[in-house]
This record gives C-alpha cells, sequence and structure tokens, in this order.
C-alpha cells in the first residue's frame, strides 16, 4: 500500500512538471523557496530573543534574502541569532547561483542523468544563449562562485579578525563576502548601530576593494566568466554579449563615480579626504548595480545623486549573473536602437554586429513592463503612506532592482506596502518578463495575423 501510495505522488509529481512550462517552473521554485525560508526564519531559533518573528516580517526578510535585494525590516545583527543569520546566508547562496544550478550541480555529483527538460529548465534560469554545453557551464559557475568566494573571505578576514576576534572574524568575513559576490546586500555591522552597513568603514582600502571586486564580478554574468575563461585576453574573439557587458559596466561605474565625486563635494563628501572620498564616489557606483551596501548615510544625498542612484539601480547588473534591473544589455539595446532610428540606419548595428529583431523586441518588453511595476507600485505607495515622492519611488526601484538601498523608509512602511515590495523583489529576481510568461502558460496563438494600419508617432 505504502508503494502504491507513493508510486500515485511520484506520478502525480511528473505529470504536474511536465503539464508546467519552464517559466513556471523557475518562478514555483523561488516561491517553494521564500516559503520554507519564511517559516524557517519564524523558529525561535532564528531570532536573539528565542521569540517567534511575525510571518510577514520573515516572509519579507526570505524574500530579500533569496532574491538577493538587501531591503530589511529588522536589523540583520541586532534581530537574527546566528542561525538565524546562517539560514539567511544559505537563501542568499541559493538565490544567487539560481536553485536549478545548485540541483544540476547536486545531480552532477551523486552521477545522476540530467535529461532535456532539465536542461532546458537550466538555460532558461541563467539566461544562458545555447542548451549546448550547460550542464558544464553549471559545474564551473559552483566552482567559479566558491573560488571568489572564498578568495574574498580570506581578504576580509585579514581585516575582521584583528578586531572581531578569530571566530566572528571568520564569520563576517564568510558572510559578506557571499553578500557581496551575490549581489545581496546583507550585513551584520549592526553590532556598532543598527542599520549601519559599511559606514564606518568608508576610508578602508580594504574593505572597498574586496567588497567592490566581489559585486562587479557577480553582476557581469555567468556567460562573460565563460566568455574570459575560454578566450582570455584575445579580447576580439569574445562574444557581442562580453563586449557590450563589460564595455558597459565599466562606463556606468566611471561615470556614475565621477558624477557622485563632484555632486557630493559639498554635502556627504565634505570633511573627508582625496582619497577616501575617491573611494565613496566609486562604491556608491558600484553598489548602486544591485549590491545593497553603502558606506555613506543613502538618505543624505542630494536629490541629483538621488536620482542618478535610482537611473543605476534601474539599469542594474548583466543578464545570468546575481544582479537584477533591466540589464545592462537591454538598456545598450534601447540606446543603439534610438540612435538608429534617429539616423534612419537599417539595422541596429553594433560592435560590426547587427543586433536581432527579437533582442530589440525582448528588450523593449522588459523595460516597459519594470517601469510599469515601478510606476504602479510608487502609486500605491503614495496612496496609503504619506512619504516624499523621491524616498518612495528610490525604494521602489530598489526593490524592483534587487538592490537594497534605501533611504530609510523600509521599517517605517505598513503591511500593504511590505506586500508590494516583496512582489517587486520576487520579479526583480525572477525577471518580470518570466514572471509574465509564467502566467501565460502552454497557450499557443492562431497563425492569423490581422490587417496592418498605420498609426501616427510622434
Amino acid at each position: 500500500m505504502i508503494a502504491r501510495r507513493i508510486g500515485k505522488r511520484r506520478s502525480t509529481m511528473n505529470w504536474i512538471s511536465k503539464r508546467m512550462t519552464q517559466t513556471q517552473m523557475i518562478a514555483m521554485g523561488y516561491i517553494c523557496i521564500i516559503l520554507t525560508g519564511s517559516l524557517i526564519l519564524m523558529l525561535p531559533i532564528c531570532s536573539r530573543t528565542h521569540q517567534v518573528t511575525p510571518f510577514l516580517d520573515t516572509l519579507f526578510t526570505a524574500t530579500s534574502a533569496s532574491c538577493v535585494t538587501g531591503l530589511v525590516v529588522a536589523d540583520t545583527w541586532m534581530h537574527w541569532s546566528f542561525f538565524g543569520q546562517l539560514v539567511i546566508l544559505i537563501l542568499i547562496q541559493v538565490g544567487g547561483m539560481g536553485f536549478m544550478t545548485l540541483g544540476v550541480y547536486v545531480a552532477i555529483l551523486l552521477r545522476r542523468r540530467i535529461g532535456l527538460r532539465i536542461r532546458g529548465i537550466l538555460q532558461e534560469s541563467i539566461n544562458n544563449l545555447q542548451i549546448g554545453g550547460i550542464v558544464k557551464l553549471a559545474k564551473r559557475i559552483i566552482q567559479g562562485t566558491l573560488i571568489f568566494e572564498s578568495v574574498g573571505a580570506i581578504f576580509l578576514m585579514f581585516r575582521f579578525i584583528p578586531e572581531l576576534g578569530l571566530w566572528r572574524g571568520i564569520w563576517y568575513g564568510v558572510f559578506h563576502s557571499v553578500s557581496a559576490f551575490c549581489n545581496a546586500g546583507f550585513d551584520l555591522m549592526g553590532r556598532s548601530g543598527e542599520y549601519q552597513s559599511l559606514v564606518g568603514y568608508s576610508g578602508d582600502w580594504l574593505v572597498n576593494l574586496v567588497i567592490m571586486s566581489l559585486i562587479v564580478i557577480g553582476g557581469i554574468g555567468f556567460f562573460v566568466w565563460d566568455d574570459i575563461y575560454k578566450n582570455r585576453l584575445r579580447i576580439r574573439r569574445y562574444s557581442l554579449h562580453t563586449k557590450i557587458v563589460l564595455t558597459t559596466t565599466f562606463f556606468l561605474i566611471v561615470g556614475g563615480a565621477v558624477f557622485f565625486f563632484f555632486a557630493e563635494q559639498g554635502n556627504i563628501l565634505a570633511g573627508k579626504s582625496i582619497p577616501e572620498q575617491i573611494w565613496c564616489a566609486f562604491f556608491q557606483s558600484v553598489t548602486a548595480r544591485t549590491a545593497g551596501f553603502n558606506t555613506v548615510d543613502t538618505g543624505a544625498l542630494t536629490e541629483g545623486s538621488k536620482f542618478v542612484t535610482m537611473l543605476l539601480m534601474f539599469i542594474g547588473g548583466s543578464p545570468g549573473s546575481t544582479a537584477g534591473g533591466i540589464k545592462t544589455t537591454t538598456f545598450v539595446i534601447l540606446c543603439v536602437c534610438v540612435r538608429a532610428n534617429v539616423r534612419q540606419q537599417k539595422g541596429n548595428n553594433i560592435f560590426d554586429r547587427r543586433l536581432a529583431d527579437d533582442a530589440v523586441q525582448k528588450a523593449c518588453t522588459v523595460a516597459c513592463t519594470n517601469l510599469s511595476l515601478v510606476i504602479a507600485a510608487t502609486v500605491i505607495l503614495l496612496a496609503v503612506q504619506p512619504f516624499q515622492l523621491s524616498d518612495v519611488m528610490f525604494e521602489v526601484i530598489s526593490a524592483m532592482g534587487t538592490v537594497g538601498m534605501t533611504t530609510g523608509i523600509t521599517r517605517e512602511i505598513c503591511t500593504c506596502s511590505r506586500v508590494v515590495l516583496i512582489f517587486l523583489m520576487y520579479c526583480g529576481r525572477v525577471g518580470s518578463l518570466t514572471f509574465a510568461l509564467s502566467l501565460r502558460g502552454n497557450k499557443h496563438e492562431p497563425p492569423i495575423k490581422q490587417p496592418v494600419e498605420q498609426i501616427i508617432i510622434g
């Protein structure tokens, strides 16, 4: 009887999995991870006071961790025990690398056969261009992640162990290395004051350099790693995707740093030494690319700096990475498309290559979907609570881009606003387009085209 019941359950699960599309599998996978993390964080052992944390608080925290965002309703060090911090770290790691990548790697270790359907879901999960070699890529992703995080943790230990002691210094090094590489933004600096992040290390070259390097490496995408690994320094052999990602990342970081350096001279950078000002400017530019750490008071930024930060957060990192946002490639495609139309050129060309038409359509869809969600969420938050428009937009874009930066209103938002931000963080990690496609299901459009009629544009 037991064997029959198990067999029926397995057959039911197989039937459900076959009926679900790849995007639905990914979307449901993250929901399961979030709910599991929420329930575990409710355990008394997870809080410092050994009391049950309300479900909405744990749901917000688990979503923020598994969607590698960094927005928190309670200080990570002040509220959560070591076990709770460990759960958050595991959620960050799973969310950063992707649960499908970890699942496939476990299957590799167990020498299990990986079918074509699983390979397709993995390809969709990490946004790879082709299904061939996807298992080997997943293996390199895990190995590369462990190497980068281990090296970052060791370097951070040189700073934290002398300050905090051996065991706490090791834990701080590991936690902040994983959090930085996964672009999560969670920190344990609440021991010196709630919600301090890395403000106390604004002039520390080691902490700044290690954290920024991990953020950038984690945010350029797994496909770029693989391309660089295969071609080394032979730049001409890099794919168009890699060239766009590296070039855009460089200009966004440098451009943002230059702006912050000059815009904040009479504000948050006043009184700091020139080297510390440079570190703060570059860190602010890098962390806005969906990392969530901060070495200055984000709420004290000028309106101009807040606006530029929102632009950087909206763009985010690169496809197939631990970062969020509309992605650098989407931003570049839109810019190339506008340039081609203004110049009345045939085709959207960049780096001596022409972009596919479906890539342009997908970029427009992603950008418009994210912008629509940002506008809708901003209207809802402004309707339910009397916050300033700039603070609300900053919070909403931070959640949508899975950034984690805040001007300080996260702890003051009501239940309705929290639910909205949870939904935005989820869509930002899964992908707004992926979420939309998961709702669509397996519907097929009829092979009939409607008649064409011209309309006036502009």
